[in-house]
C-alpha cells in the first residue's frame, strides 16, 4: 500500500496545489489557457512521443487491447446514455454525460502515473486507450449529442466535425510520430532529442498543476452558472459512480473473460487497462460540452468529483489488483 501511495500521492498533490493556487487567486485565471497550451501543444506531446518511440510497435498495435478498450467504452456510453434517456435527459446532455463517464484522464494523469507506478511497460496500453478515447469515443458521443437536433442524418456531419477537431490536436500526431520511430527503429540524433526529452520531463508536473487550475476555474464557472440558472446537481453522483466503479469493473470483467478464453492478453496489460479505467474523468470533456452547447457546469462537477474521489478509489483498485 505504501508503494501505491508513494507513486500516487505526488500526482494528486500537484493537482491540489494547482487548484489551491487558482482558487486562492495566486494564479490569475487568465493565465490558465497559456498553461494549458504549453501542456497540450508542447510538454504532453513530447512525453507521448518519447514513450511511443521507446515501446515495441507490436505493443502499440495490439488488436486485443484495442478491442477490449473499445468494447468497454461502448458499454459505458450505452449505460450512461440509457440511464440519462430514462430520466428524459435531452440527447446533448445525455451524450456528454456518457463521454465524461467513459473517457478517462489517461493523457494528463494516466500515462505518467501508471508508468511511475507499474514501470515504463504500462505506457503502451495507456497510450492505446488515450488514442481510442480521443478519436472514437469522443466522436461517437459528439455524434449522439446531435440526435436531438437533426436525427440520425446529423450524425455524419457531427462525426466529421469531431474528426476535424482531432486534426488540430497534437496528441494523436505525437503518438503517430512515436509509432513511426518505433516501427522504423531509427534513433534521432541526441542533439535533436534533448529538447524533446526536456519538455517530456516537464509534462507530468505541469500537467498535474494545470489540471488542478483548470478544475478550480471550472468549479468557479459552475458555481456562477448554477447561481444564475438554478441548475440541479442531477446525475453527478451517478456519473461519478459509473466512471470510478462501473468502468473499471467492466474492463476487469472483459480482461478476465479474454484470459479465460485463452486470448493472448497478458495479466499485466489487463491490470493496466483496469487502472486506466479507474482514473478520474478527462478534464477536456467540459470544454467539449461547452463548445457543443451542453451543460458544461454539470460535466465540470463530474470531473471535479471524480478527481477528488479517485485519490482513494484509484489506490483501492491498485491494492485489490495486487500492487
Amino acid at each position: 500500500m505504501l508503494h501505491i501511495l508513494d507513486a500516487s500521492f505526488p500526482f494528486f498533490a500537484l493537482v491540489l496545489i494547482g487548484w489551491a493556487c487558482a482558487r486562492g487567486g495566486w494564479l490569475p485565471l487568465e493565465s490558465i489557457p497559456a498553461l494549458n497550451l504549453f501542456v497540450l501543444y508542447f510538454a504532453l506531446p513530447c512525453m507521448l512521443l518519447r514513450f511511443a518511440a521507446s515501446t515495441p510497435i507490436g505493443k502499440l498495435f495490439d488488436p486485443l487491447v484495442f478491442g477490449i478498450w473499445l468494447a468497454c467504452a461502448l458499454v459505458m456510453v450505452g449505460l450512461a446514455v440509457a440511464s440519462a434517456r430514462c430520466r428524459s435527459t435531452d440527447w446533448n446532455n445525455a451524450a456528454f454525460g456518457a463521454l465524461v463517464a467513459a473517457f478517462a484522464n489517461s493523457g494528463f494523469m494516466g500515462v505518467p502515473l501508471l508508468a511511475d507506478l507499474l514501470g515504463p511497460g504500462a505506457a503502451a496500453p495507456a497510450i492505446v486507450t488515450l488514442a481510442i478515447d480521443m478519436v472514437i469515443t469522443s466522436s461517437l458521443c459528439i455524434a449522439l449529442s446531435r440526435l436531438g437536433e437533426t436525427g440520425a442524418h446529423g450524425m455524419r456531419p457531427a462525426v466529421a466535425k469531431a474528426l476535424r477537431g482531432m486534426l488540430v490536436n497534437p496528441l494523436p500526431w505525437a503518438i503517430g510520430a512515436g509509432c513511426l520511430l518505433s516501427a522504423s527503429g531509427w534513433v534521432p540524433p541526441r542533439m535533436a532529442m534533448k529538447p524533446i526529452a526536456m519538455l517530456a520531463d516537464a509534462a507530468s508536473p505541469a500537467a498535474m498543476f494545470t489540471l488542478g487550475a483548470v478544475l478550480a476555474r471550472s468549479q468557479r464557472a459552475a458555481g456562477r452558472s448554477q447561481a444564475a440558472a438554478g441548475m440541479r446537481r442531477g446525475d453527478v453522483p451517478l456519473l461519478a459512480t459509473l466512471k470510478l466503479i462501473v468502468h473499471p469493473l467492466v474492463v476487469f470483467a472483459a480482461g478476465r473473460a479474454a484470459i479465460a478464453m485463452g486470448r493472448p492478453l497478458e495479466p499485466f496489460t489487463a491490470t493496466v487497462l483496469v487502472l486506466v479505467a479507474a482514473l478520474p474523468s478527462a478534464s477536456n470533456v467540459p470544454m467539449l460540452a461547452e463548445r457543443f452547447g451542453a451543460d458544461a457546469a454539470r460535466i465540470a462537477r463530474v470531473v471535479m468529483t471524480t478527481t477528488v474521489l479517485a485519490f482513494a478509489s484509484f489506490m483501492g483498485a491498485a491494492r485489490l489488483l495486487g500492487y
